[in-house]
This record gives C-alpha cells, structure tokens and sequence, in this order.
C-alpha cells in the first residue's frame, strides 16, 4: 500500500521545496520514498501525512501526522530518486 506524504527539505542545490509523494516501503524506523529532486546524503526532512475529513471523534485519537528525517541512501531511477529515510524518532 502507498502511503501520500508531503516531502519538504533543501535539495541539492540548497533549494528549499515541497514535494507530494508516496511511502512505497515504511517501517517503524523509516521508509522508501521517491523524490523527484536530487537530495544529499544525511538531508533532513520534514514529513506529513495528509488528513481526511475525519468524523470529530475519530479527530481526537492521538495519531502521528508530522514527522522528521534524514536520507540514508538515494539512487537514481528514471525521473525520481528513490530515498531510504530514517524517521528521527521511531513510529514505535
């Protein structure tokens, strides 16, 4: 399943920007994006899961929307780079 993701940071060229995107892998500790810009090694990254308009009462659970990471490995494929991140704090 693909998780959507808000994806924003500096790239390489020390742009900042703000992508949309998926989670194709995503593990407790992190997760496998791809990304169309070209991104260095250790970049941190701000991540969020976009909300649906959720009943009021399924608003109020706690639920882990923000995150924050860093690359760990990024390779070329096609148009996109695809970027193994590692979530600053673990899900669990």
């Amino acid at each position: 399943m693909a998780i959507p993701l808000f994806v924003g940071g500096v790239d390489k060229q020390g742009r900042e920007f703000l992508d949309f995107t998926v989670a194709v892998n995503i593990s407790a500790g992190g997760a496998l994006v791809p990304i169309r810009r070209a991104l260095r090694r250790s970049a941190r990254l701000s991540l969020e899961i976009p909300s649906s308009p959720w009943p009021r009462v399924v608003t109020q659970l706690r639920s882990i929307r923000a995150l924050q990471a860093r690359v760990v490995r990024s390779s070329g494929e096609d148009s996109y780079n695809l970027c193994a991140i590692r979530f600053t704090r673990p899900l669990i």
